[in-house]
């Protein structure tokens, strides 16, 4: 049996950082291992031959902080201030270190003043970066800090070395500010790396901060007497009773059991008018009731929420990684020792064969070190990832993973179920006849619908509302055939599908109606495009791809459809299983996306290349599918498309500069045109230049 294990990690501070724990967590039998530097999530799972606690101390023996479950994931907070405050004291120590070389104050030449500014910044080194280079090798997973240290630390120990040694020439051999410059730099970089990646992630904590909120629990005692008492709503269990009033934020999804409201779940739909809701109808955590009071019974409490979901989905969206990624990954695993081997091969060519010096050769050998740091490779996918996953998020776009922003590029074709779909699923009369009185008829059949709960009688008495209501009795509803009744006269009613007629006469409309067995009149009825299915359907035809009608409706209704869309290709009268034989032969020929909202879709949604569900969806397509359109809107269609398109754009730019940078700058460093200090301010300048480049994709037009 496997188990999936959650938890925040503290210390997990890059990109790299992620990579080391789920390269440790793979290598000791853990499956789908999903790391987020940004918000410090950690997820992955095992069967029960592991030891989770074991899992959790190898993480810890990497020089991670595993956040305690008992402490709540909830209230874990992911803080990145120990860096900066690192950085800042570093930053103290360093400015005055490095003032002689622009000043010729004989202080600031002193040994014995750089020592004393240089060591409290290379014990922050060792604290920050020496314990965490430390565990990675003993770990057999050595990552970027083993670079850095051993570049400060080589400046440091030199140093010290030529000061003993050769006092006579001193200046020669003084690298303090070196070894200060490397951990002071890095630092910043790491800060400005991770202060900028979380700040991709404003969206998630935007949703963490909706879950968190007061309740106002309902206890009922055994004489049925009712108490209030407010509780957060993360104690709230199930089933249990919530009242809410005007004003409130609703703390948990319910159902509503006594009262009526006006409810604003523009947060979950992007519908900006408030919904009506009376009693069993079903209301989300988070959203607002603007007016009104109800009471709630708790049908999902914690992580089962919708918007716990949502949340969930999005921290878990880097899992699928791109395929560009796992080859920075792979590339990333080998770099740091094929880094240090680069660096001791330059050592020994510039001392030996090219006669620099111990100096020369060790200051070239440290450059080599620090600039090839692979922090840039590591954070090149997963900034961009998380910039557009951000994005789409922020605009009502719950992309599943940064596979599926990659896959986009790739697409041909577009299949579109019908109802629900390209369609509200708010159904109209679309045409009528009778051959009787047509007020008597619309009477009767309003009469006879209000006693049915079907969604086209619902639709039928809602448009002839002022049709007046005649008495009936023997009322009988047959499921998927009729609802037959009888009036005051005797006169024996029935209204149906073309089934309820012996002879089968009028099976090209919706619903037939017989009087006394005799047919006195028919009814079709139409589903409601939605406002922007033909401003997308034709962007899409315009951009040249493929727009396909996939549905189980009938063959007429689909082909109106289709060509008041300009939809190019029809099928028609399609099981569950058929739409999937369907699917199957069109993505032969092309990469396609299915969009669909249906139990009967969520088949095509999970086989199609990316499936595409809308927010009010059922709960198996929303789950079977890639991408959810939460604002329940086709318009959003054309932004995910543009999205994944410059998302994976953006990664390759990215992949360009952190491989060229490394391949360019470790030579110019061995050659010695780089020194340390410089090679250290360059190396975090990469990180910044990646996260910038990622951050255009917040902004950019992308379609």
């Amino acid at each position: 049996m496997e188990n999936t294990v959650e938890r925040k990690v503290e210390g997990m501070t890059c990109g790299n950082c992620a990579l080391t724990i789920t390269t440790y967590l793979t290598k000791q039998g853990a499956k789908d291992a999903v790391a987020n530097s940004a918000t410090g999530d950690l997820s992955f799972t095992v069967d029960e031959k592991l030891n989770v606690d074991t899992l959790l101390n190898g993480i810890e023996n990497l020089g991670y902080s595993i956040v305690k479950e008992e402490e709540g994931q909830e209230d874990a907070v992911h803080s990145h201030s120990k860096e900066k405050n690192l950085f800042l004291i570093s930053l103290l120590f360093w400015i005055p270190l490095i003032a002689h070389m622009f000043f010729s104050w004989s202080i600031l030449h002193n040994p014995w003043f750089q020592l004393v500014l240089c060591t409290p910044v290379y014990m922050i080194g060792v604290f920050y970066f020496g314990k965490s280079a430390l565990r990675s090798i003993r770990n057999g997973i050595p990552n970027m800090d083993v670079l850095v240290f051993i570049g400060a630390s080589a400046a440091y120990f030199y140093s010290l070395t030529g000061w003993y040694l050769h006092p006579e020439h001193l200046h020669n051999y003084l690298f303090f500010e070196t070894a200060a410059s490397i951990i002071t730099l890095v630092l910043l970089g790491n800060y400005l790396e991770e202060y900028t990646v979380s700040s991709t992630a404003a969206s998630i904590k935007e949703l963490i901060k909706l879950q968190k909120t007061k309740a106002k629990l309902i206890l009922v005692d055994s004489i049925g007497k009712e108490s209030m008492h407010e509780v957060e709503n993360k104690y709230i269990r199930l089933n249990d009773w919530v009242l809410v009033n005007s004003g409130d934020q609703i703390p948990i999804d319910g159902v509503i059991i006594f009262g009526q409201a006006q409810v604003d779940e523009s947060m979950m739909t992007g519908e900006s008018i408030p919904v009506s809701k009376n009693i069993g109808d079903n209301v989300v955590g988070g959203s607002v009731v603007t007016d009104g009071s109800i009471k709630i019974k708790a049908t999902a409490v914690g992580n089962k929420t919708a918007l716990s979901t949502i949340i969930q989905l999005v921290n878990q969206a880097q899992a699928a990684k791109p395929p560009m990624q796992k080859l920075a990954d792979k590339i990333s695993a080998v770099f740091v020792p094929s880094v240090i081997g680069i660096a001791l091969l330059t050592f020994v060519i510039n001392y030996w064969a090219f006669d620099k010096g111990m100096q020369d050769s060790m200051m070239r050998t440290i450059a080599v070190m620090v600039i090839a740091c692979p922090c840039a490779m590591g954070l090149a996918t997963p900034a961009a990832v998380m910039v557009g996953l951000g994005r789409a998020a922020k605009n009502g776009i719950l992309i599943k993973g940064g596979d599926t922003l990659e896959s986009f590029r790739t697409i041909k074709q577009f299949v579109f179920d019908k109802t629900g779909t390209l369609t509200t699923g708010k159904l109209a009369i679309a045409s009528f006849h009778t051959t009787i009185d047509e007020s008597e008829f619309k009477n009767i059949v309003t009469s006879i619908e209000r006693h049915s709960s079907h969604p086209i009688a619902k639709s039928i008495v809602k448009e002839w509302t002022s049709s007046n209501e005649i008495a009936l009795r023997d009322i009988q509803e047959e499921k998927g055939v009729g609802i037959k009744a009888t009036d005051a006269e005797g006169n024996r009613w029935q209204i149906g599908s073309y089934r309820i007629e012996e002879n089968n006469t009028v099976q090209s409309h919706d619903l037939i109606v017989l009087k006394n067995g005799q047919h006195v009149g028919w009814l079709d009825i139409t589903d409601e495009l939605r406002t922007d299915a033909r401003q997308v359907i034709a962007e899409l035809n315009q951009h040249g791809f493929k727009t396909i009608l996939l549905s189980g409706d009938r063959k007429e209704k689909c082909e109106r459809i289709a060509q008041e869309l300009n939809i190019t290709e029809v099928y028609s009268e399609q099981l569950p299983v058929q739409k999937l034989d369907v699917l199957d032969t069109l993505m032969k020929t092309a990469p396609t996306v299915m969009v669909g909202d249906g139990v009967n879709d969520a088949p095509s949604l999970a086989k199609a290349t990316i499936g595409i569900s809308l927010s009010d969806a059922s709960q198996i397509a929303k789950q079977s599918a890639n991408v959810l359109l939460l604002k329940n809107k086709l318009s959003s269609l054309p932004l995910a498309i543009g999205l994944g398109k410059h998302t994976y754009l953006t990664i390759k730019q990215n992949l360009f500069w952190a491989f060229a940078y490394n391949v360019m700058a470790i030579p110019i460093a061995a050659a010695g045109y780089l020194t340390p200090t410089w090679g250290a301010g360059i190396m975090a300048l990469s990180d910044v230049v990646l996260i910038a480049n990622s951050l255009r994709l917040k902004y950019k037009k992308v379609h």
